[in-house]
């Protein structure tokens, strides 16, 4: 029989052609055994409930960042990037994912930016640079979710908490995306 996994991320709509910025974690499908599936099927909820189909075009486990593209590109709505120079500790933020996914519907979290080009060690292999850290609560599921300004531009992607800490979250900055 065939196996049927399940694992909840967020995601970006960043253009009107379907492009989808994640983390490459959300994306990286594996086995119970950690083994990397062949061919995963992706499926995005859109914030209106419909769901979509997805194929990943590329990830950057060095980065955590992962490009998508929609099959149906009809009706998106995608966040416009801001400036990475006019960020500053001090300004507003809102966090914006699926957190534990608990539910159909987006959750959202404000906070400040708390610091800027902050280094983060993932893991033996990989060592994350140049992000945000912020106040925002990000947790599990809100991975690959807008990290906006007050202006509603994107800033960052959501990528990691700090579970030994409160209230210390990361976000994948915009200039390193780009």
């Amino acid at each position: 029989p065939d196996v049927v996994g399940v694992a909840a991320g967020s995601g970006v709509i960043i253009s009107n052609d379907g492009l989808l910025l994640t983390n490459a974690h959300v994306v990286h499908a594996t086995d119970v055994t950690g083994q990397a599936l062949d061919s995963p099927v992706f499926t995005v909820k859109m914030s209106d409930g419909t769901v979509r189909a997805a194929t990943v075009l590329g990830a950057s486990t060095d980065y955590d960042v992962a490009l998508m593209q929609l099959d149906d590109t009809s009706g998106l709505h995608p966040l416009a990037m801001a400036n990475d120079a006019q960020l500053r500790v001090g300004d507003a933020v809102v966090a914006i994912g699926n957190a534990l996914d608990l539910g159909d519907s987006p959750t959202v979290t404000t906070g400040i930016i708390s610091a800027l080009d902050r280094t983060l060690i993932e893991s033996d292999t990989v060592t994350l640079h140049g992000l945000i850290q912020t106040d925002a609560a990000i947790n599990h599921g809100n991975s690959g979710g807008a990290l906006v300004n007050a202006a509603g531009e994107l800033v960052g992607i959501n990528s990691a908490g700090y579970s030994d800490a409160q209230n210390v979250g990361f976000a994948i900055s915009v200039e390193t995306i780009k």
